[in-house]
């Protein structure tokens, strides 16, 4: 990999910011942004789970009323996330080749509000009342058509569709597109708006979501010992990733170098992760080897860590296997405790914390753990935020899917 990859722009909506800047201010001092749901229909449909982490600034509040009336609310966060990183970037107004400018924008499920709208449509009021843009609103790559249209981006427009990995895939898909040399830069992330009560009913008979329905705040909470399933979230995040030629060239302020990425699966369930971990540990590695990064190099991890009582220990057990004792140097961040657990948005945003950790040298908090599971000795970031020190280091971040898919990046400072 000759080519030297950089972060240069950060956008984001998030459950505890409206933005980059609040999100990770929010980060920092521990804001949970999961509450109860105060919609009818979490009565009508007698819902067993009755909160989740909504965005804490509504879309409507960036975009123009056509913009929301044309797109699902999962492209709506996918362009508000998008725009926030591209001005960050510094890229607004640019004189950019279209032909060099990439899109790889990620999702888990989709429009599944305009898809589950408009079946309701059709069935109460006939095919005729079912909206012309029903197709390009519920379309799994809305998003990516969208912010390539935004910018216009020539060089590909890519959309992964691999669970909760999905948000990391996307990065992976921008850095393979930057080292073959088929673009300058690229608008990578992954958006997700899936707190909807068939979603929600599904997710809660499987037993995957927590029932904290009398305490939200308090409901993820990653390695504790009452841990009982995730929250729910929605929203986006945003990274521009440039060629480090291309970035001087504009003289663009760079917040992190991406340092290289790894995918594997699991081929063990369709849910459940590999017990010992071995897909997720392969990925830890093969991301490692494509950063040139030694074990001893990595400082920092903002894990999955999702919450669930089957999820955290395979995790912990693959950053055993990968990392071997170093891990007890790393810090490790679960900042699903307090976004709650974005689906294919999660990755996204969890890469833009890192980045930010990375070039602001500290480490969110973890909410929520108050009695460590005995079964994942981690050193995680409790309290108050993890100073890193001034050396060079490296920081990942991991996703695993349904499906068994497993999405590692890593970051280096600069």
């Amino acid at each position: 990999m000759s080519r030297r990859l950089v972060i240069t722009g950060l956008g984001a909506t998030t459950p505890i910011g409206g933005d980059v800047p609040t999100t990770w201010e929010n980060a920092l001092t521990g804001t949970s942004g999961a509450k109860t749901l105060e919609y009818d229909w979490v009565q009508e449909y007698q819902l067993p789970v009755t909160f989740a982490a909504e965005v804490a600034a509504e879309p409507a509040e960036v975009l123009s009323r056509p913009e929301i009336k044309r797109m699902d609310r999962s492209t709506q966060f996918g362009v508000v996330a998008a725009r926030e990183a591209w001005a960050d970037a510094g890229l607004d107004g640019a004189d950019l080749d279209g032909e060099r400018v990439g899109v790889s924008f990620a999702t888990g499920i989709g429009g599944v509000w305009t898809l589950l709208d408009s079946w309701d449509t059709l069935r109460n009021k006939g095919p005729r009342r079912v909206l012309p843009m029903t197709v390009p609103m519920l379309m799994p790559n809305g998003a990516a058509g969208a912010i390539s249209l935004d910018i216009g981006a020539r060089a590909g427009a890519r959309t992964a569709v691999s669970a909760c990995a999905s948000g990391v895939e996307a990065l992976i898909m921008a850095l393979d597109l930057l080292h073959n040399g088929d673009a300058d830069v690229v608008l990578a992330g992954g958006t997700e708006a899936a707190i909807h009560p068939l979603p929600l009913a599904a997710f809660a008979n499987m037993q995957a979501l927590s029932r904290r329905n009398d305490d939200p705040a308090a409901a993820s909470r990653p390695y504790d010992v009452d841990r009982d399933g995730f929250v729910m979230g929605e929203g986006a995040g945003a990274l521009v990733i440039e060629t480090e030629e291309h970035a001087a060239a504009r003289g663009a302020t760079v917040y992190a170098e991406l340092a290289g990425g790894g995918v594997t699966s699991d081929a063990h369930h369709i849910t459940a992760p590999d017990p010992e971990g071995l897909g997720a540990t392969r990925a830890l590695r093969k991301a490692l080897a494509s950063a040139s990064a030694a074990v001893e190099d990595v400082t920092h991890v903002n894990a999955h860590a999702t919450s669930t009582p089957v999820g955290d220990i395979p995790e912990y057990t693959a950053m055993k296997a990968a990392f071997g004792d170093h891990l007890e140097n790393i810090c490790v961040s679960a900042t699903k405790s307090q976004t709650g657990h974005l689906l294919g948005a999660a990755g996204a945003v969890e890469a833009v914390l890192t980045v930010k950790t990375l070039a602001d040298r500290k480490a969110p908090v973890t909410i929520n753990l108050e009695t460590q599971d005995p079964e994942i000795p981690l050193d995680v970031v409790t309290g108050a935020p993890r100073e890193l020190g001034s050396q060079d280091q490296v920081g990942i971040c991991s996703s695993f899917g349904f499906g068994g898919h497993n999405a590692v990046v890593a970051f280096r400072t600069v």
